[in-house]
């Protein structure tokens, strides 16, 4: 059969129907049933777009006009919202939001997992679904004249200026435009990636859920920071909630954030959160979620899931600092926590201690060589728990986790797609999806996070 010719090309323009949501959150129209995806359109959109890229099997296009808008569309808070690539979903209602990121996970699920039987529950959100963020992470660079700091314009590394992000904890837009000012005021060089100079890279902050207290990074190109000493004077006194400031250096050509070194600039070492009733410290280098109400919601749905009696072994892979398993270890025999970053270890541990939980073990390193090393030692949990990075689990660790035969695993997701994949895996080692349920950690973006129960099958 001869292979079909799409039926439009760029610089085209059309006139079409938008009907779903892609999985970055931009319109999907169909034009003599070949799939456009139309970034800021939406369903129940009649719009005019114009092609912009043919591929073999699907097409991009760029909206010119909403010709019809969607019941569903509303006025976006954000004055730079177009220009920014923060948040994907401004324009859609909150409540069309959820009922899209639902639909995202039951169609991740069908199409990648194979798995069309899973209960896909309804998407839990938040009553108040703005500055919600506890951590931000600005890109600092100079356009002209100005300094600038925000985020990333869509697809390019081109900086939008910010001095006020809707999703962003206002304490952590204060800590912006502070340095901001004091950037300009030291004259401190800004780092340029297209000649790999300069010095300040991004600002780091992140802000505890009181809102009390914050932490900033000043993230460098170089080891040396001008008027690093003027600098966390001025900033700790302008904004009374920093209490703990460092710097951390990445010398490297990069899109990763932070660098390996960290200097301590002022203040205190750490931030202490809280999620529930139990205290977290947190330093720079550390994961944690960005969303400390949704977490709570989020990790109480996971220990749901797990079903702990108290005496359970449980191991918790990518455990960070030790959020998951401290809640897990108060209803088990034991947990296991496995974590790469020795930063996290060391907070996990010291997390441990500061809440008076004695049974939980932090092992540092990668979960993909420590799970296959305690299932070849005998260790045999009744309950495992991941939490991976966007990228999903390696199948080295599925297949150690089905070799250790536990009764029942719990996944936690910020990735669908991933989700979708290693689930299929499992249900090829005897392990179930039963139920999903996603959760909003991300309001007014494409992304969602989600919590799976998975049983070992009779």
């Amino acid at each position: 059969m001869a292979e079909r010719t799409p039926p439009v090309h760029p610089g085209e323009t059309l006139e079409l129907e938008v009907y779903g949501l892609g999985h970055a959150g931009e319109g999907v129209a169909r034009y003599q049933n070949f799939a456009l995806f139309i970034p800021w359109a939406l369903p129940g959109d009649r719009i005019r777009a114009r092609v912009t890229e043919v591929k073999k099997n699907f097409g991009r296009a760029a909206l010119e006009a909403v010709l019809t808008p969607s019941p569903q569309r509303v006025e976006p808070r954000c004055p730079v919202y177009a220009e920014c690539g923060g948040c994907q979903l401004q324009h859609l209602d909150y409540a069309a939001q959820l009922a899209a990121k639902r639909e995202q996970v039951q169609n991740a699920l069908a199409r990648i997992g194979g798995l069309r039987e899973v209960t896909v529950h309804p998407t839990l959100g938040m009553a108040d679904p703005w500055r919600y963020r506890n951590k931000a992470q600005f890109p600092i660079g100079r356009q002209g004249d100005r300094v600038v700091a925000g985020f990333f314009a869509p697809g390019t590394h081109r900086i939008v200026d910010i001095d006020d992000c809707w999703i962003q904890h206002p304490v952590a837009n204060r800590i912006l435009r502070e340095v901001k000012r004091l950037v300009v005021k030291y004259g401190v060089p800004v780092y340029d990636e297209a000649t790999h100079t300069g010095v300040l890279r991004h600002v780091l902050v992140r802000v505890a859920r009181s809102g009390r207290d914050a932490m900033a990074v000043l993230v460098t190109a170089t080891p040396d920071l001008p008027y690093d000493h003027e600098i966390a004077g001025e900033l700790m006194a302008a904004i009374p909630e920093l209490v703990s400031l460092w710097q951390n250096i990445n010398p490297e050509r990069t899109n990763v954030i932070l660098g390996a070194e960290s200097v301590h600039l002022a203040g205190q070492e750490g931030l202490v959160d809280r999620i529930g009733d139990l205290e977290f410290l947190i330093s720079p280098r550390s994961f944690y979620q960005v969303n400390p109400a949704q977490t709570e919601v989020l990790y109480r749905k996971a220990l749901e899931y797990a079903d702990l009696q108290g005496d359970e072994v449980v191991v918790d892979a990518y455990a960070g600092i030790g959020t998951i398993s401290l809640f897990l270890a108060r209803r088990a025999r034991h947990v296991y926590g496995i974590e790469e970053v020795p930063e996290a270890v060391a907070d996990a541990r010291a997390n441990a201690a500061r809440n008076g939980i004695g049974n939980a073990t932090f092992l540092q390193g990668r979960v993909e060589e420590w799970l296959p090393r305690l299932q070849a030692e005998g260790l045999r949990p009744e309950v495992i728990v991941f939490d991976p990075p966007r990228k999903g689990c390696e199948p080295e660790v599925l297949e150690a986790a089905a070799a250790m035969a536990p009764r029942r695993m719990v996944y936690v997701s910020c990735n669908p797609a991933t989700l979708a994949r290693d689930l299929g895996i499992l249900a090829r080692h005897g392990y179930r999806a039963v139920e999903v349920q996603p959760v909003d950690m991300f309001p007014h973006t494409h992304h969602v996070e989600a919590v799976a129960r998975i049983d070992r099958s009779p």
